[in-house]
């Protein structure tokens, strides 16, 4: 602080922001290391891989199926009827709802099918299968 003289006993009027910004920094570093932990989602899909996909809107039906063949619905493990069902309640409050469909890469062929069927024969007329891009 060149230039100031020190013979006075004012009060310092200066705010000293070098502490404040060591704070906000070591903040900024806690968030950037642990935002990866919590949005890690918590049903593990290995997804297949595709150059070709788009996006697809917001559904509040949301299937996936795990390697183990376990059927989730919203993230709550489910089953086919529970699917149908929740798929009729669905197209009852929307005539244009859609379902997100995720499979692992190793589930069979049929067992995918087999929830499009539940899905489709409860009047959803829009699905969408989840793809990791190339």
């Amino acid at each position: 602080m060149a230039g100031k003289s020190l013979d006075h006993d004012d009060a310092i009027a200066e705010i000293n922001i070098v502490p404040f910004v060591d704070i906000i920094l070591v903040v900024l570093i806690i968030f950037m290391v642990t935002t990866p932990l919590i949005m890690k989602p918590s049903i593990n899909v290995n997804l297949p891989k595709a150059a070709s996909g788009e996006e697809s809107a917001p559904s509040k039906l949301n299937i996936t199926i795990t390697k183990t063949g376990e059927l989730m619905l919203n993230g709550n493990p489910s089953s086919t009827e529970k699917i149908h069902d929740y798929s009729k309640m669905l197209v009852s409050k929307s005539s244009d709802a859609q379902a997100i469909i995720s499979a692992d890469k190793v589930v069979s062929h049929g067992m995918v099918v087999s929830i499009i069927d539940a899905v489709k024969s409860a009047g959803i007329k829009k699905f969408a299968i989840t793809i990791d891009k190339k």
